[in-house]
């Protein structure tokens, strides 16, 4: 199989099992006849593609979700939560199917009979609904729902258009021939309805013509145009529809909310405005970050030069070179620059199942999911989030009965809030539950062995809250499915750090806890300032610094065998960098000592160095695989001299 098109595949495919997730959860919320429309389409598109790419059993779970789709949307059939759980099911049988497809090329031998028989199941509920469609059958068979939203698509100044399409006799793949029909289309607008209907058309179950009507913006010439271009069609017929006139009196009836209204005209905004987007392939992009950084490093090197000759000349170089720079690097930065929704988005799901399998009432409230991101942190911060809204479910919401007798509302919400903070951006995960038990902690770190007796009453909350993050630690009694092994919130604690950013805790009782994540915009090219330890110069990430100070050797105290100093009310530790990297001191002064504050969360650490060289902007580069984890290293930049010079990893150091 030709792998070009198995990534497509596998892209394209991903993105719809997302859209079932989402359009389902959202049926469940509120049954609408658009929202149905929305899942048939990714069903029947996930159908299409699958068997074109000779995925079988793919083919048939999406063609069965078709049908009971189909049932729903004629209004033969009633939406219940066990017809959504039924789809959701079907959804994640078919998401395995294309994770096993990209780890192997392959479906594998998952059985799909158990998922086929519930999509299949005769015990469903269906209604007659034959009055409400022989109202409209003298309107080219039009039932209820497609007579208003042709309705409402005219009101809005769209058009609605009829195209009769007659096959050449000669035509030996009429399906086929169909099927580049509907994709031409769909391209235009949305089509409401076929006859023969689609399922007939897909099996061939019709002569040599059918007719599709379509809701789109664009006229009739244009549509023409595109169709012609299609060959082996014998005739195009395009004819408008004009307003559906329905019983009015059964349509308002069944219109329980004028916002119903307001939710289908927005549907049409939103598929008639949707922007076309384009995939670039990330190593293209890897490619054009390294040119940049070699560009960052000409210019670093240009700096080092002696100005001994037209002054003027060079600085007009560097200065025309580090506009240059500055912009290439703005412009690969909003390529590599991808929003956070598209991690948020596979949460409402989730949420979904830990209600269910909780028993506990729980909705989730996204904000700032446009907020953008370097794609490399995009990858790896969905399962430090995850953790964090598992456990928010588990440990933080409590039980409907609980709630209600604490006054708060039955239903808990779990709160994912993400937003800009300088050359941050911010990731908030919060809850209104029943906050963290700081005493239970302390019990525990004192039975872990993890807190001494004697220092228990000076700890801080924060200090006691930092617990959490140890391996093993878990203050749940019982293991559940859920959460309660303590392999969590270090395991995100660790990713998070691994990404260059910071992990915070703030608790209050019976108000809930709120996990603060603070990453870098992009891991590739960074202010940092420049530092000299013995004869090496290191690089200390700008945004870890909080201050830089020279102190004198005699302000230096001794707690518990532990050098500090008394900084404006403050006590800051001191780290002396050559002993902990391993360097021999070669500085004589034994006065003074020049410490670089860093930050993180709210301890501070002073860490002595020889020398500060200057801010700088450098580019990260990976120590590979065979010194990736080596302490208190972040990685690598090249200085301007061609030397390299190693980045701090300031929150291994504190």
């Amino acid at each position: 199989m030709n792998e070009q098109y198995l990534n497509v595949f596998l892209e394209e495919a991903k993105e719809h099992i997302l859209s079932l997730n989402q359009d389902l959860l959202e049926l469940e919320a509120s049954p609408e006849g658009y929202v149905v429309d929305e899942i048939f389409r990714s069903a029947h598109t996930l159908k299409g593609m699958s068997g074109t790419m000779g995925f079988n059993k793919i083919s048939q779970i999406t063609h069965e979700m078709e049908n009971l789709l189909q049932e729903i949307r004629s209004g033969n059939m009633t939406i219940t939560p066990e017809i959504i759980d039924t789809l959701l099911e079907a959804t994640d049988v078919l998401e395995s199917f294309v994770n096993t497809i990209a780890e192997t090329g392959e479906e594998g031998k998952q059985d799909i009979k158990s998922i086929l028989n519930k999509l299949k199941r005769s015990d469903l509920t269906y209604i007659s609904n034959e009055q409400n469609d022989t109202q409209l059958q003298e309107h080219h068979g039009f039932n209820e729902y497609e007579g208003r939203l042709i309705n409402q698509a005219l009101e809005k100044q769209l058009y609605v258009w009829k195209i009769i399409i007659k096959l050449q006799k000669e035509c030996l793949l009429k399906s086929a021939r169909a099927f580049l029909v509907f994709k031409t289309l769909e391209n235009f607008g949305d089509i409401i309805k076929t006859e023969p209907p689609v399922q007939d058309i897909e099996d061939e179950k019709f002569d040599s013509e059918f007719t599709l009507f379509i809701v789109t913006s664009e006229n009739r010439e244009n549509i023409k145009v595109a169709l012609e271009s299609i060959s082996e069609l014998e005739s195009i017929v395009i004819e408008p529809v004009n307003k559906v006139e329905g019983d009015e009196k059964k349509q308002i009836n069944r219109e329980t909310k004028t916002d119903d209204n307001s939710s289908n005209s927005q549907h049409f905004n939103k598929t008639m405005k949707m922007t076309k987007t384009i995939r670039v392939d990330i190593n293209r992009l890897d490619k054009l970050m390294n040119l940049v950084s070699e560009l960052i490093i000409i210019k670093t090197r240009l700096e080092g030069l002696n100005q001994d000759s037209d002054i003027q000349k060079k600085r007009e170089a560097l200065e025309y070179l580090e506009r240059i720079t500055s912009s290439l690097h703005d412009a690969v930065m909003k390529v590599r620059m991808v929003p956070i929704e598209n991690v948020f988005n596979r949460f409402p799901r989730v949420v979904h199942d830990l209600s269910r399998d909780l028993s506990k009432d729980i909705s989730l409230t996204i904000e700032g999911a446009e907020t953008e991101l370097d794609r490399t942190i995009i990858d790896e911060i969905g399962d430090p989030l995850i953790h964090l809204i598992r456990n928010a479910a588990d440990h933080g919401i409590e039980s409907p009965e609980e709630r209600i007798q604490n006054g708060k509302p039955e239903k808990g919400n779990i709160k994912l809030k993400a937003y800009h903070d300088g050359n941050n951006v911010v990731i908030e995960v919060g809850d209104d539950g029943k906050g963290i038990d700081v005493e239970k902690i302390k019990e525990k770190a004192l039975q872990n062995g993890l807190l001494d007796q004697s220092k228990q009453t000076n700890l801080k909350q924060s200090e006691l809250l930092s617990f959490l993050f140890e391996p093993g630690f878990s203050t749940k009694g019982q293991v559940t499915g859920v959460s309660g092994r303590g392999v969590g919130l270090d395991v995100v604690k660790t990713k998070i750090e691994s990404l260059g950013g910071n992990i915070e805790i703030k608790t209050a009782k019976n108000v809930g806890t709120t996990f603060t994540i603070k990453l870098p915009l992009t891991l590739a090219i960074i202010q940092a300032l420049m530092v000299m330890v013995g004869d090496e110069k290191y690089a200390i990430p700008l945004d870890a610094i909080k201050e830089t100070v020279i102190i004198s050797v005699s302000d230096i105290k001794k707690v518990q065998h532990n050098e500090v100093i008394l900084l404006r009310g403050n006590v800051i530790p001191i780290v002396r960098l050559y002993n902990v990297l391993d360097i021999e001191k070669t500085s004589s002064d034994l006065e003074s000592l020049t410490l670089v504050i860093v930050r993180k969360g709210d301890r501070d650490v002073g860490l002595a160095v020889d020398n500060l060289i200057g801010q700088q902007e450098i580019v990260i580069k990976s120590l590979g695989d065979y010194l990736k984890n080596i302490k208190f290293i972040a990685g690598a930049t090249i200085l301007g001299d061609g030397k390299v010079a190693l980045i701090l990893d300031t929150n291994a150091l504190i």
